[in-house]
């Protein structure tokens, strides 16, 4: 037999147990939900960057209206957009309320890798930076990623 002081009690550690699993379920929404919204701002601010750049050639204020259309397309806004030289410093935000993010993207030419040489050797020939089984990694190689 069970004490009448115990009747009932399985009821509410059930009920504080479902309780708990749904904010612990809230929680974890929250923080995905988040990381998507962080994914969209970096996604649309480096493609709102390769655009300006692209356009830099244009002047600044339509490079920058470029990148804003492109942000727009991706569903985020322009919060900051700068070109200097051919060079786009683009900052972009992606949700709402809480759950707001805000992405900054630089683009523009590569510049010369290594002085003296092709990319991924020094001056002498010798190579720098990670090497894989064909020889240097680094751009113009096909082991890039």
């Amino acid at each position: 037999m069970w004490p009448a002081s115990d009747r009932g009690s399985a009821t509410v550690w059930t009920v504080g147990a479902l309780a708990m699993l749904c904010v612990v379920f809230g929680a974890v929404l929250a923080m995905g939900q988040a990381v998507v919204v962080r994914h969209r701002a970096g996604g649309a601010a480096d493609l709102a960057a390769l655009a300006a750049a692209d356009h830099w050639t244009d002047g600044g204020t339509r490079a920058c209206a470029l990148a804003d259309r492109v942000a727009r397309a991706q569903g985020t806004r322009i919060v900051r957009c700068a070109v200097r030289g051919d060079i786009s410093d683009v900052t972009v935000a992606a949700g709402r309320g809480p759950l707001t993010a805000e992405v900054r993207s630089r683009a523009g030419p590569a510049g010369p890798l290594t002085p003296g040489g092709p990319p991924g050797l020094g001056p002498s020939g010798e190579p720098v930076g990670p090497v894989g089984p064909d020889g240097p990694v680094g751009p113009g190689s096909r082991w890039v990623r």
